[in-house]
């Protein structure tokens, strides 16, 4: 099959984020890449649970830290985890959409759908000069990065706008342009911050990974070379032989 019909067969949740839980040492590389402190107003935007608020409070010493989700249960449930703990933070059931983030001086969102991304967007081009936002292995649309440490990317209100994707691609990944160890090592920094130490198939997700940013950047025009690498032709043939998932026809459109 496809890699597109064998995205289709995973969760929706999977795939938008939703209901995947960031590991508590992603928080504590998040926050240490964007110098969390005492003076911070801290928001998560889809919080899921109370893990980043709790640590941004005891660990950060944050001013503020409030944690927003529109999953009720959820929200109740973290909220009783807290006050078990005695440990301050705030967590607010609503849609992102919706909550007013004019206070915050740093806020984490891990989203992948267009159209909440867009109406956030407009948001936070409003938020005080200074704001800084965090994202995971996307960057925000249009916008060059003001800080990487892969997959965790930073951008400041104001906005530095990119001229092209090209040039946003290339600013995330520091590179003049995109080979098979750039791609391979960010696929993998992706999968051993984000992953669990209990997941069995982070090579797989990691060949997943490293194949879609090298073809994306190739219809882009950032790869280096006219060849296809041999490793990158290796691993589209192992997808196909071993698990019947096809990548070739992506290198044709």
């Amino acid at each position: 099959m496809k890699i597109e019909e064998y995205l289709e067969t995973l969760p929706d949740n999977l795939l938008s984020g939703e209901d995947v839980q960031l590991p508590e040492k992603a928080f504590r590389e998040i926050f240490r890449f964007v110098g969390l402190g005492s003076e911070d107003i801290f928001f998560h935007l889809g919080c899921n649970d109370e893990k980043g608020i709790e640590i941004a409070i005891n660990e950060f010493h944050v001013k503020k830290a409030i944690g927003i989700d529109n999953n009720l249960e959820k929200i109740q449930n973290s909220k009783k985890r807290l006050e078990d703990k005695n440990s301050k933070g705030e967590l607010v059931c609503q849609n992102i959409e919706e909550a007013d983030i004019s206070s915050a001086s740093v806020i984490l969102f891990w989203f992948t759908d267009e159209d909440v991304i867009s109406k956030m967007l407009e948001k936070f081009e409003n938020l005080k000069s200074g704001t800084k936002i965090i994202t995971i292995w996307g960057p925000l649309p249009d916008c060059l990065p003001d800080k990487v440490n892969f997959p965790y990317i930073l951008n400041q209100i104001p906005f530095k706008k990119a001229k092209n994707m090209q040039e946003q691609l290339l600013a995330v990944f520091g590179v003049k342009c995109v080979d098979f160890v750039t791609a391979w090592e960010f696929a993998e920094r992706y999968t051993k911050s984000i992953g669990s130490p209990e997941i069995k198939n982070d090579r797989f997700l990691t060949i997943i990974q490293t194949l879609t940013i090298w073809i994306n950047a190739k219809k882009l025009g950032v790869v280096c070379g006219d060849e296809i690498p041999e490793s990158i032709k290796t691993y589209i043939n192992i997808m196909k032989m071993h698990f019947d998932i096809d990548f070739e026809h992506l290198l044709k459109e």
